[in-house]
């Protein structure tokens, strides 16, 4: 059985920015890391077509709301490639006939349970976060997310009866059935559940969002609301695959980790669905301390940093400078320093190196021989920093093996050797290279695969070509 890992799925009301891009190429590196283990995976993204802030943005945009998460659905789409997103499955909330039918039956099953009422409902309501808020939720008044305050709103609705699920709820978090990682957001959903569970509005009038959504099923005045509707893209995109997933993993970004640790599974519970069983979180990019994001007007085209750095840069900073927690901020010149630093004088410098070598002292054949210690270690450490979601400590692991294998080089000195000793230094060092591309492909899948093309598996190595260059003199 192979893991089901996937994003959470961002609204289309924009273009994809840099944030989304980090969610994406973390689920990549999750996933790819289980195919080269031998577990498989199957990686699932897509897109929130139904939001009402698609809606609002195409009003503004003075054209209908099909053609309008049509297109920037499309954009998000078109990442995978540059990239190097290994997606196996890309599903469309407005557009895929399997969620709609999915959605209904996902409905259905909880009202069988009697886990619906309808009541009339008022409270503070974010458009950005498409969420209602208590006033003990909001900053100064207004929403954490976005700085603006909550519009009031008045509704019938129809409720789901989540406080029925605060204990089971709880049990499952307390105990690591549901895992969330790292522990201090565990301990932020604890203390969230902890203090009780009260019931969450899950459809909205139809008149408020023009028809545009799923009606509920036998009341189509109302259309079942945005977020119930996308989480249940885990499941409909697949029935089959989710139940008998090895393992279900979710990566998120820390602004909707209730709805994913804990309304999630709580309606999964009702409907008598299987669960997830890990929640990875991640934190936010920001540009000069601000979240990255559409509506504040600072989001980063990722394929414009493709194009200018290419892709193997724009993933290595998102995997070596992002933490586990804590915001981290972007700017064009620490990607160009960390891509320079450990790719083109690193690990690009020290192949370049020993291919060199061996074309030079042995006309390119190689006899094996053992890699180095470190290097021998290095698919452990890795598997060890990704069992914790450390995607920053798995990559940190490569480049130690890296700085570890040029200090061999320059302590052995091989042009000053002959013979045996030679063979030994430059054996080790090839092999050394060969573990260092296999656990790279993981992370950089274009790179490693141009280091493979010279490095090869038997006894002799290709000719000696620059693999990561320099960026410095771009800017």
């Amino acid at each position: 059985m192979s893991r089901y890992i996937t994003t959470a799925i961002p609204y289309v009301n924009g273009e994809p920015h840099l944030g989304h891009t980090l969610e994406l190429v973390q689920a990549d590196v999750l996933a790819r890391h289980s195919r080269s283990r031998g577990t498989g995976a199957h990686f699932l993204t897509g897109t929130d077509d139904n939001a009402l802030k698609n809606v609002t943005a195409a009003k503004a945009a003075g054209i209908g709301v099909q053609e309008l998460v049509d297109t920037n659905a499309e954009r998000f789409r078109e990442l995978h490639a540059p990239l190097g997103l290994s997606v196996d499955d890309f599903i469309r909330t407005s557009a895929d006939e399997r969620h709609a039918t999915g959605v209904r039956e996902l409905w259905r099953a909880s009202a069988e349970r009697g886990d619906f009422y309808q009541r009339s409902y008022e409270g503070l309501y974010c458009g950005g976060c498409e969420q209602f808020y208590r006033e003990a939720d909001l900053a100064d008044g207004r929403c954490v997310e976005h700085g603006v305050e909550p519009d009031l709103v008045v509704e019938q609705n129809w409720f789901f009866r989540l406080s029925r699920y605060a204990e089971h709820m709880r049990e499952l978090l307390e105990s690591g059935r549901i895992r969330v990682e790292p522990a201090a957001r565990r301990n932020e959903v604890l203390a969230f559940v902890r203090a009780g569970l009260a019931d969450i509005s899950v459809s909205r009038p139809a008149a408020r969002s023009d028809g545009w959504g799923i009606p509920v099923p036998g009341d189509p005045s109302q259309v079942i609301y945005v977020w119930w509707d996308a989480l249940a893209n885990y499941l409909t995109a697949n029935p089959t695959r989710w139940a008998g997933a090895a393992e279900r993993v979710h990566v998120i970004g820390k602004g909707i980790v209730r709805f994913h640790a804990v309304y999630w599974p709580a309606l999964l519970l009702s409907a008598g669905k299987t669960l997830p069983d890990v929640i990875a979180v991640h934190d936010y990019l920001t540009i000069d301390g601000e979240k990255i994001s559409k509506s504040t007007g600072n989001a980063v085209a990722p394929l414009d940093l493709v194009e200018r750095f290419g892709a193997d840069a724009v993933r290595w900073w998102l995997l070596r400078e992002v933490a586990p927690l804590g915001d981290t901020d972007f700017t064009e010149k620490r990607l160009i320093a960390r891509a320079d630093a450990e790719l083109a004088n690193g690990l690009g410098n020290l192949v370049n190196r020993v291919v060199t070598l061996a074309h030079r002292l042995r006309d390119g054949r190689v006899v094996p021989a053992p890699p180095t210690r470190a290097a021998a270690g290095l698919a452990e450490r890795v598997d060890a920093a990704l069992a914790e979601y450390d995607l920053r400590g798995a990559t940190a692991a490569l480049v130690e093996v890296v700085d570890d294998a040029n200090r061999l080089l320059d302590k052995e000195k091989p042009w000053a050797l002959s013979g045996g000793d030679l063979d030994r230094v430059l054996g080790t060092l090839v092999s050394t290279c060969r573990v260092l591309t296999h656990e790279l492909g993981v992370f950089l899948p274009h790179g490693a695969a141009r280091l493979r093309d010279q490095l090869g598996y038997g006894e002799t190595v290709a000719e000696p070509k620059p693999v990561f260059p320099r960026l410095g003199k771009r800017t």
